[in-house]
């Protein structure tokens, strides 16, 4: 079983000066000698506070947390298992082992850190508490799996899995995106409860709820289209198709009822119609590819999982036989090629000495 010491604390912070200390002093507590705080060009001294605190700081060469974990990840970290959490003390550093059992046993690859399950008053504000409510509910809905809190930034994960997700978000999205990858690619995800604490008073929040909230919706949707071709293209389709249906039936009612007719209502309501029937059909037949692909990517992952099941178990004395065997056989070749060549090249004595 890994350790501590393949483990990185994973902090993005941005203008975190109040808290940042205390939070990596909290895990390096712990044990954890590994933390990498990823900054976002602070301007209140929170560089100098996790540097004295004995954190390894480096400064993100984009904006945005999505960014920033992106970045720290593939080129910042070389430890196989990543813990992320927020520099805000939100989050307790003595939970830590909570993500990390289901990481380190090997029964899952990605665990998120339900906040729900333990979040004290003052932690989270009535409509920051709906839009959550809103945002797994609808994750559900397009991506079929529940995760309970897929917004919460305390979570844990291997590099490898990580590295297999398509990960473009820039901001706050990127939990979103995350927790889209593992269903996508059929990524073991584990969800444990953990404790929200308040932010500290002198704390400010960088979260702005009603765009930040409305980009988490919008990337929810777009990811759909290659996890859930089903539900993004026929949920276009069906709306086009109601108000074509709408339309038409307007345009009937008032032709039969008052003689009037709308002809170009009834083009629009028939194009309509067409459209959301077309897309509704284009929607079945992308799920039907989308599932006969990971149809395939499974069969593919358990006949290399198998190959490297059987390598590791081959004897190694059936390579060492053929190895020696082989060079033997070169040897031996090697040694009549050089008797021939001995035979060959020997010059002939001339029957014309000259007297000495």
């Amino acid at each position: 079983m890994a350790d501590r010491d393949d483990v990185c604390i994973l902090l993005p912070t941005f203008n975190e000066a109040e808290t940042i200390e205390s939070v990596v002093s909290g895990f390096r507590e712990q044990g954890f000698d590994n933390v990498l705080v990823i900054d976002g060009g602070s301007t209140d001294g929170t560089q100098d506070r996790a540097e004295s605190a004995g954190a390894r700081v480096v400064e993100q060469s984009g904006s945005g947390k999505g960014q920033a974990v992106r970045e720290a990840v593939t080129r910042h970290i070389e430890q196989p298992y990543v813990l992320m959490a927020d520099g805000d003390a939100t989050y307790r550093p003595d939970e830590a082992d909570r993500l990390l059992e289901p990481l380190l046993s090997g029964q899952a690859a990605h665990v998120i850190g339900n906040r729900f399950a333990d979040m004290q008053p003052g932690a989270m504000t009535k409509l920051n508490q709906i839009g959550n409510r809103i945002i797994n509910s609808s994750f559900e809905t397009i991506h079929g799996r529940d995760l309970t809190d897929i917004l919460s930034g305390y979570r844990a994960f291997t590099r490898q899995s990580f590295q297999r997700s398509s990960l473009t978000a820039s901001g706050f999205g990127i939990e979103t995106e995350m927790a889209v990858e593992c269903v996508k690619h059929n990524i073991s995800t584990a969800v444990v409860p953990i404790t929200y604490q308040p932010r500290p008073d002198e704390s400010d929040t960088n979260l702005r709820p009603f765009r930040d909230g409305a980009t988490i919706i919008l990337t929810l949707y777009q990811m759909a289209k290659t996890n859930n071709p089903l539900f993004y293209f026929g949920s276009v389709g069906l709306g086009s198709t109601v108000v074509g249906f709408l339309l038409g039936a307007y345009v009937a009612y008032d032709w039969v009822v008052n003689s009037i007719s709308h002809e170009v209502i009834a083009v629009v309501g028939s194009f309509a119609i067409l459209l959301g029937i077309q897309l509704l059909m284009f929607g079945v037949l992308s799920d039907m590819l989308v599932a006969v692909n990971r149809e395939q990517t499974r069969r593919l992952e358990d006949i290399a999982v198998q190959l490297t099941h059987e390598s590791r178990n081959r004897p190694a004395g059936v390579f060492d036989d053929q190895q020696v065997g082989g060079a033997e056989h070169s040897k031996k070749g090697d040694a009549e090629g050089t008797e021939d060549s001995d035979i060959e090249t020997e010059p002939a004595v001339s029957p014309h000495q000259p007297d000495e």
